[in-house]
């Protein structure tokens, strides 16, 4: 299948699919972080070359319900997240057959619609939490692959650095595992 992985530098998600035999490609402003099958620039410029598959993961600083509490204390945020939900109302409304937004709790929920799906990585594999919410498109649900132990909420603890906002958007590997396993194998 030819997969899309929208917003994303880290090459987490398009590396397990590449892995599992997909033609896969990551698409964000930055470079990527591992060499390969990479577009830097803006993901409409690809997005109409015949998908399969996308799995988008919008910038959420503007979205999520940690970052939504600015918008009272600096008005002239509300308009960014405005534009931030658009960006994912445009996303969720290209031609493409099978869909998946990530994005965690947040603006999306009330004004798009409620996430089909809440995950864990502890049910990946990674003793961590961190609620990501799924968005999907004739996508099944993502099943758990591996329960674990611990519940360390260690994104959230991250001290502040010029980075933290890369460090905090990365896909655990035991979630971009399952995304290619699950959803690859349609």
């Amino acid at each position: 299948m030819k997969i899309l992985i929208a917003c994303e530098y880290s090459a987490t998600v398009r590396e397990a699919f590449r892995l599992a035999g997909h033609d896969a490609m990551s698409c964000d402003l930055l470079p990527t972080e591992i060499p390969g099958n990479h577009y830097q620039g803006d993901v409409f410029d690809i997005i109409n070359d015949g998908w399969d598959v996308m799995i988008a993961h919008p910038p959420c600083t503007y979205l999520c319900s940690s970052g939504l509490h600015w918008n009272k204390k600096r008005p002239e945020r509300e308009a960014q997240t405005l534009e931030a939900v658009e960006f994912v109302k445009r996303l969720l409304a290209v031609d493409i057959p099978m869909i998946a937004i990530e994005n965690p709790i947040g603006r999306l929920s009330t004004a798009i619609r409620k996430p089909d799906q809440i995950i864990q990585p502890w049910q990946f594999g990674h003793g961590e939490t961190k609620a990501t919410c799924l968005w999907l498109k004739n996508l099944p649900k993502l099943a758990s692959t591996d329960i674990v132990e611990g519940r360390e909420n260690r994104v959230w603890k991250m001290p502040p650095s010029v980075d933290r906002w890369k460090e905090r958007s990365r896909t655990y590997q035991g979630i971009a595992a399952a995304m290619a396993t699950q959803w690859g194998n349609l």
